[in-house]
């Protein structure tokens, strides 16, 4: 017989007619819709955003007032007119760096962190018209909030590029000295719709 065997010939005989005391966590509990969209709202402002909630029919006056006639880029497949918008078709750094302000949709929103994910899909266009201009409009859509992370990575093409916004974007010096809008854009905007 090895160690190995002696061993746990001795733990089964010491476990032997002892019943394993079996804790079952209680069902969790379904996050009430309204609970994560506020939630998400909470988060996002922690991280120095601005949210704005409308209804549909009042989401193309809310990215009106949040561009504040700012110049801006829009993906080619937003659903939505943005009165003076650039329809991006392959503007280049030097010209989107001339441009004020992008509005996109994103995939989804995370409650549990305030983030925002977009996987570049048509009506959040590519990724350098996500970070190069200064001002992000990013619609979001209530029933796109889900609780957490688990939740969002399962809804996510893993395939597709993802880019994960929480706030705007800031970094911070050795002396802790906050910079915003070193490696994307200095204000976010979110356009809660619903």
């Amino acid at each position: 017989m090895s160690a190995r065997d002696d061993i746990l010939r001795r733990v089964r005989e010491a476990l032997d007619g002892v019943s394993p005391a079996v804790e079952v966590p209680p069902a969790p509990r379904a996050p009430d819709r309204g609970d994560l969209v506020a939630l998400f709202v909470e988060r996002v402002e922690d991280y120095r955003a601005v949210v704005t909630r409308c209804t549909a029919a009042g989401l193309g006056g809310a990215v009106a007032d949040a561009l504040d006639g700012r110049s801006s880029v829009v993906p080619p497949g937003l659903d939505l007119e943005v009165v003076g918008s650039l329809v991006d078709d392959g503007l280049t750094a030097v010209e989107l760096d001339a441009i004020d302000a992008v509005v996109t949709r994103a995939a989804v929103g995370i409650a549990e962190t305030g983030t925002i994910v977009m996987d570049h899909q048509p009506d959040q266009g590519r990724r350098a018209i996500s970070l190069v201009p200064d001002l992000h409009v990013c619609i979001v859509d209530a029933v796109q909030v889900v609780a957490d992370v688990p939740d969002a990575i399962a809804l996510l093409d893993p395939a597709r590029p993802l880019t994960w916004i929480s706030g705007p974007s800031a970094t911070s010096d050795i002396e802790l000295d906050r910079v915003e809008g070193v490696h994307g854009p200095r204000t976010l905007h979110v356009v809660l719709v619903g």
